[in-house]
């Protein structure tokens, strides 16, 4: 697979462009006050920046190149620069700027587990930092190495460990090694009747190995399950051997290793390989769109169908705000488009008395056989009507299906126009939900009246479970200037991260804690659990040679 932008999101020349959303560039201009036509800011050239010599001794890059070859053994400027950093919008902005991290002294593509037990085992011997990498999609703070690391740093990148090695048909059971990216483990499982299942939002540019490390969900996880409910066994290479799990359904062996493995971030070890759950192709796959009178109304709509016995793939419900951002983000209509809207704008507002200003947009996913999917959007349309709800077919959905991993490349353009733009997601009760949405809001709102900046916060349901579910918060503002925008977003985004923790919910629900969530762990899991993560942490790397300053 080709890099991503060392200073953005996506490959090369793939751009976001609102060419062809024509209400797109009034909505930005309402929400935060950006005329979208004029670009304020760009990346500094690659040729412009202060990339340091590596520092790497020739004692362990000669023992490096025993391990995988010289060919896989790489000092180059732009790899090391590609490898130094996730897609934090923090990474952004610094990258952009030419503010350069402590950068890997050396990228090293292991192609087997025992290549990687030998990089290891050098990296350990020359005192070394190891730092797995996937595909550097990571937002948390994830893929640094600390500012003050004095010793060589190696970045570690699995991409040559991307086959699915075999299939246990009777159990639906996939060993597959940990460096595949999301196209390419579908492309392999497809090939054989089969999907995993897991489409997180950063798909086409993350791998296994991240999003176990991470504990990672997709949005069809309603359905297939978070990565943490789909791995059932691990490889990973760790200072004391390799640690392996067995792919079995239960155990009772003491606390759970492979628990303890998932969301680790590199931190216990470099994960090679993976069994997890694969299922069939279903025979029909459909997403369809509704509306809501109100955010709430679609908060207990779900519920409802979380509660009842109806397996759906997929339960998501923006809130007003992200709804008329969707709305705004929608292609040049046609004729026939915009006679349909006006004619189901005009029947929302007279024959069902929505306030539209108040609407909100769900979308809600079925799999399965022919049979098994009409009985359930049967069964499901008559929850959704309960609530007020309206079915407006699968036009919304198949659009949202096509266009669901490209919402990433805007904060580019955004920060092209002065605006810095990201996102926080947590996940807390049912009970919990709308006084967790309201109090972050709020946060929100004062944050950017504090600083006396306009904004945009705007929200959505993403997960549902059986206890509640997860809320995915949207925020832009137009920054005062250039040089304030990274401590403008500071305070925006611990507004908000505060907000989730003073009312019951998590830190983050699916992006990790990495280092941009680390400074509320203690408050999200107590200090005895901070406690027994970091004796977990240096009990097995008493060296800090995996990823350190990480998660504690």
């Amino acid at each position: 697979m080709p890099a991503m932008k060392w200073w953005g999101w996506g490959y090369e020349g793939v751009e976001f462009s609102h060419e062809d959303k024509p209400a797109l560039a009034p909505f930005i201009a309402e929400a935060i006050g950006i005329d979208v036509a004029h670009k304020v800011a760009a990346p500094v050239r690659f040729d412009q920046l202060p990339i340091p010599d590596p520092k790497l001794p020739e004692g362990l890059r000669a023992a490096l190149e025993r391990a995988v070859t010289a060919r896989f053994v790489s000092i180059d400027a732009r790899d090391r620069l590609v490898h130094a950093r996730g897609k934090s919008l923090r990474d952004l902005i610094r990258q952009r700027r030419g503010a350069l991290p402590r950068m890997p002294d050396v990228v090293v593509r292991p192609g087997s587990e025992d290549e990687v037990a030998a990089v290891l085992r050098a990296a350990i011997d020359a005192d070394a930092v190891v730092i797995p990498f996937g595909g550097g999609s990571s937002i948390s703070g994830s893929l640094e190495a600390p500012a003050a690391e004095t010793r060589p740093v190696i970045s570690v990148d699995l991409e040559r460990l991307d086959k699915v090695v075999e299939i246990d048909s009777g159990s639906r059971l996939a060993r597959v090694q940990a460096g595949v990216f999301g196209p390419r483990l579908e492309d392999q499982l497809r090939a054989l009747g089969y999907t995993f299942g897991h489409f997180p939002d950063s798909f086409t540019h993350s791998t296994l190995g991240g999003w176990i490390a991470t504990r990672s969900s997709g949005m069809q996880s309603d359905r297939y399950g978070d990565v943490a409910d789909m791995v059932k066994g691990l490889r990973v290479v760790t200072p004391s051997g390799t640690l392996v799990t067995r792919p079995v359904p239960a155990a009772s062996n003491g606390p759970s290793i492979r628990e303890m493995v998932l969301g680790s971030e590199g931190r216990l070890g470099i994960i090679t390989e993976a069994t997890v759950h694969v299922r069939r192709i279903p025979q029909e796959r459909t997403i369809l769109g509704y509306l809501f009178p109100t955010f709430s109304d679609g908060l207990a709509a779900m519920e409802d169908i979380a509660a009842s016995e109806h397996a759906v793939s997929v339960t998501r419900v923006a809130d007003s705000h992200e709804t008329q951002f969707s709305f705004a983000m929608r292609v040049r209509p046609t004729l026939v488009d915009k006679l349909q809207s006006r004619a189901l704008r005009t029947f929302l507002r007279h024959r069902l008395g929505f306030d539209l200003n108040q609407m909100c947009l769900s979308f809600i996913g079925f799999e399965g056989s022919d049979r098994h999917v009409a009985r359930q959007r049967r069964a499901v349309g008559r929850l959704v009507k309960r609530h007020g709800g309206l079915c407006i077919g699968s036009g919304p959905g198949v659009l949202y299906d096509q266009k669901k991993f490209d919402i990433p490349y805007i904060r580019d353009f955004l920060l092209d126009r002065g605006a810095p733009g990201d996102v926080s997601e947590t996940a807390t009760t049912w009970s919990g939900l709308m006084p967790l949405y309201d109090a972050v809001v709020t946060a929100a709102h004062g944050a950017f009246t504090e600083l006396a900046v306009p904004g945009y916060v705007m929200c959505h349901l993403s997960h549902s479970y059986h206890a509640g579910a997860c809320l995915y918060f949207t925020f832009a503002f137009r920054a005062t200037g250039e040089a304030e925008m990274l401590g403008e977003y500071e305070v925006v985004k611990s507004a908000i991260q505060q907000a989730f923790v003073d009312n019951g919910a998590t830190l983050s629900h699916h992006h990790a804690v990495g280092t941009e969530h680390a400074p509320w762990l203690q408050e999200d899991i107590s200090a005895p659990g901070v406690a027994m993560l970091s004796a977990l942490f240096n009990g097995t790397d008493p060296g800090r040679h995996l990823n350190p300053g990480k998660i504690v």
